[in-house]
């Protein structure tokens, strides 16, 4: 390489760099927006993204729990129902703080500035991944003692239950 096209190359990367084409960084995290579509109770995807809600874990898709009555329900699905009103037709701003083992982007995401994933764990269609993240206890506690959502019965804890299914 000509000692013109590596200077020309640098001034290219530099240029990259304080236009804001390089990779960000935790000060400037990456914000994910857009009109989302619903996996399951706890992932979403916008266009080819999918995103994982931080700190929580919801039922899986297949997933059954029992109504204080012992009727069994498809709660994975109707975590993914709720997370699917609450969102409604509106666009959904997602702040990514890691990747995953699957590559799923692991964000919080708010609508209309309110949490997602706060709500989920809040309106009892999710708990608090503990192993991950301490951010919502409070709000499993607090959706816990009103006994709503999952709270209403009985349910096994996501993560128990995928075991059990593997």
């Amino acid at each position: 390489m000509s000692a013109r096209l590596r200077y020309f190359t640098l001034l290219l990367f530099i240029a990259a760099l304080s236009s804001g084409y390089a990779d960000r960084s935790a000060a400037d995290p990456a914000i994910i927006s857009g009109s989302p579509g619903i996996t399951d109770g706890d992932t979403i995807r916008i266009g080819n993204e999918r995103i994982r809600l931080h700190g929580i874990d919801a039922p899986e898709s297949r997933q059954n729990c029992e109504t204080a009555s012992g009727e069994s329900y498809p709660c994975g699905a109707q975590a993914t129902k709720k997370l699917a009103e609450f969102i409604g037709n509106r666009d959904v701003d997602c702040e990514v703080k890691d990747t995953d083992r699957y590559q799923r982007a692991v964000a919080v995401c708010l609508v209309d500035g309110e949490n997602i994933n706060a709500w989920m764990v809040k309106s009892g269609w999710a708990v608090a991944y503990r192993k991950y993240s301490m951010d919502y206890v409070a709000d499993e506690d607090a959706a816990k003692d009103a006994k709503v959502g999952l709270w209403l019965g009985e349910f096994v804890n996501p993560w128990d239950w995928r075991k059990k299914k593997q």
